[in-house]
């Protein structure tokens, strides 16, 4: 059973519900592996996005995506520049050096996995594997924060820590995590900055998607007209990581990460 805390609006499940979770959770797991193995130069994003929708109905699970909001595709493939909500096209043909950030959702019996992988596709420039390390070392370092007893915001201030620890990256502050279940995205909002021990407490059973983005410039984005895709309005790259995290007795719980 869901119960909803009415003034935070953070939801708790069951054991029951986040082993369904899981099961997305693992779905997911396996469409962007299969990417990995697939991003390579001379691919198309469109190919990507049709490996991703095939997997992921093989497994009796829908793309969390496609039309999701109008979106036309079953994964969002944002390449270099590209934050976040990058449309895969036939137009867009993977090359050396290129970096792709893959996001990728999955329905499963009504509930969702969310998750994300930046990747390097042949002969990658070091600053980009740096900048990429770096992002899935701030995701990283929110997970561990997402105990029970902590407040949301010990989340955006270990991605935050972590993040600048790594070096002089710029931090994307307009788009963050959320809460995550029987929708995609929830309340609450994850912001991936902030000092701790504000925002709901952290309770046995909730579910977030912690998701980091960092650039090798700044931090001011630009929406392209597509109404979209979000790019860095410097032209730098950019790199996104994502996992959705149960919080349990235990300590967190990757639903996303493979078996």
């Amino acid at each position: 059973m869901l119960r909803l805390f009415r003034r935070n609006r953070i939801e708790v499940k069951s054991q029951g519900e986040l082993e369904a979770m899981r099961a997305a959770g693992l779905v997911v797991a396996r469409t962007l592996a299969l990417i990995g193995e697939a991003a390579k130069p001379g691919v198309s994003t469109a190919e990507l996005d049709e490996l991703a929708e095939q997997t992921i109905r093989d497994a009796g699970a829908v793309p969390s995506f496609k039309g999701y909001h109008g979106f036309p595709a079953s994964i969002c493939a944002s390449v270099n520049e590209q934050i976040v909500h990058g449309i895969p096209s036939p137009k867009t043909v993977l090359a050396e050096g290129d970096l792709i950030s893959v996001d990728c959702g999955a329905i499963l019996d009504g509930w969702h996995g969310d998750s994300a992988v930046t990747l390097a596709i042949s002969a990658p420039v070091p600053e980009d594997l740096a900048l990429s390390e770096a992002t899935k070392a701030a995701m990283w370092a929110g997970v561990k924060a997402a105990v029970p007893g902590g407040r949301l915001t010990d989340i955006s201030h270990a991605v935050q820590t972590a993040a600048e620890r790594a070096g002089d990256y710029g931090q994307i502050v307009e788009y963050g995590g959320h809460g995550i279940g029987r929708e995609m995205h929830m309340e609450p909002f994850l912001p991936n900055l902030g000092n701790p021990g504000k925002g709901p407490r952290l309770e046995v059973g909730v579910t977030l998607a912690i998701e980091p983005m960092l650039t090798r410039g700044g931090g001011e984005t630009v929406e392209l007209d597509d109404g979209w895709t979000v790019v860095t309005a410097d032209g730098s790259r950019a790199a996104h990581w994502e996992h959705t995290v149960a919080v349990t007795a235990d300590g967190p719980w990757v639903l996303t990460a493979p078996e």
